[in-house]
């Protein structure tokens, strides 16, 4: 049984903020003391090692929810399917639907529940539910509707990753720079194995939850006025980026060598965009296992430069880019091997191997 991803669509929000749009703000340390640096300097600084130089936020009316919805339905109608025919909805996220101008987040009904209303499928048999896995949720997701498939428990999902960071950020946190909204959404089938080469070939996943555990967190404002019960995303930079860059790899080479999959034969690595420096720090020591010191030309997509980090939904959104032509000099054939990794909160890893 093969799992084939038939239908991709993607959900980008229309509002830009550019860097230049925090040149006004004062930042603040973790011990709640003023960084004396110009903001102009801590912009420069972020966009050198993260490779951010604009995100996108959702409009103040519009949640999760909604975002999914729009990036399934162009997945829907990418794979050319019938939505009453699903089995599944699987839906990725961390912080449900979050208002504007609150950080309380309500996933209860449970956004995959609110997708399949939106979405007017009626059949009771489709059975929608939530994944909290940090950044890697998506990937999760995809690798859970392979068990289903592989187990005989489904045959046709939707899966989709979906996020507003923009409203649980704490904003006088350089680290907020980061975060952006968006969603994408894929169709996934299964086929036999006589009815074609394309599909899931292996997967690996690991979590760490000792010391790791908060290296991603929730945790009050960095402002000294701010009200200590509110609670925003945080995380240990340097820590999360020495564990990426220790596991990451390992990783996605178990994902690999799982399938019996040669590296020469990738021609994709779809990872997490969460900071440019530390992805291309990712993929250098993904290589170097192999004992490969140059990586290929192009190998690693990216829109982190105008999307930023929209946690679940930067691999989603990045492959249905790259899959329409719409990132420039990267594209995706039949036939090729391509890999998607992601790391995050939990600490979470998990990686694909697939053949398109």
């Amino acid at each position: 049984m093969r799992t084939v991803i038939t239908g991709t669509g993607s959900f980008i929000p229309a509002n830009k903020k550019l860097n230049n749009d925090f040149l006004q703000q004062e930042f603040y340390s973790d011990r709640q003391e003023r960084i004396p640096s110009e903001a102009a300097d801590i912009i420069r600084k972020f966009e050198e090692v993260t490779g951010i130089s604009e995100r996108r936020y959702a409009d103040v009316d519009m949640n999760a929810t909604e975002m999914a919805v729009a990036a399934a339905t162009v997945a829907i109608k990418d794979a050319g399917v019938d939505q009453e025919t699903l089995d599944q909805i699987i839906l990725a996220h961390n912080f449900g639907n979050v208002l504007t101008g609150t950080i309380q987040s309500d996933a209860v009904p449970s956004l995959a529940s609110r997708v399949k209303q939106a979405l007017g499928i009626r059949n009771p048999s489709c059975i929608p539910y939530d994944i909290l896995f940090g950044c890697p949720g998506w990937i999760q997701g995809l690798i859970q509707a392979d068990a289903f498939f592989k187990a005989g428990l489904a045959k046709r999902c939707l899966v989709i990753g979906t996020e507003t960071l923009s409203r649980v950020i704490d904003r006088y946190d350089r680290d907020s720079m980061i975060f952006s909204d968006g969603a994408g959404a894929v169709i996934v089938e299964a086929f036999k194995d006589t009815e074609g080469t394309a599909g899931i070939i292996s997967a690996s996943a690991q979590s760490y939850v000792m010391d790791e555990l908060n290296y991603i967190y929730m945790g009050k404002s960095y402002a000294p006025e701010a009200d200590n019960s509110v609670r925003y995303i945080k995380m240990l930079g340097r820590k999360v980026y020495e564990f990426a860059l220790k596991h990451v790899p390992e990783a996605m080479k178990a994902c690999l060598d799982a399938g019996g999959v040669n590296i020469a034969d990738v021609k994709k690595i779809f990872i997490h965009q969460a900071n440019e420096k530390m992805d291309i720090a990712i993929i250098k020591a993904f290589y170097l296992l192999y004992g490969i010191k140059d990586i290929p030309v192009d190998i690693m997509p990216m829109n982190i430069h105008e999307l930023g980090n929209s946690s679940v939904a930067t691999v989603p959104t990045l492959f249905d880019m790259v899959r329409k032509g719409h990132i420039a000099n990267q594209a995706v054939h039949a036939g090729e091997v391509i890999l998607f990794a992601s790391v995050g909160a939990g600490m979470n890893i998990n990686a694909i191997c697939y053949r398109v």
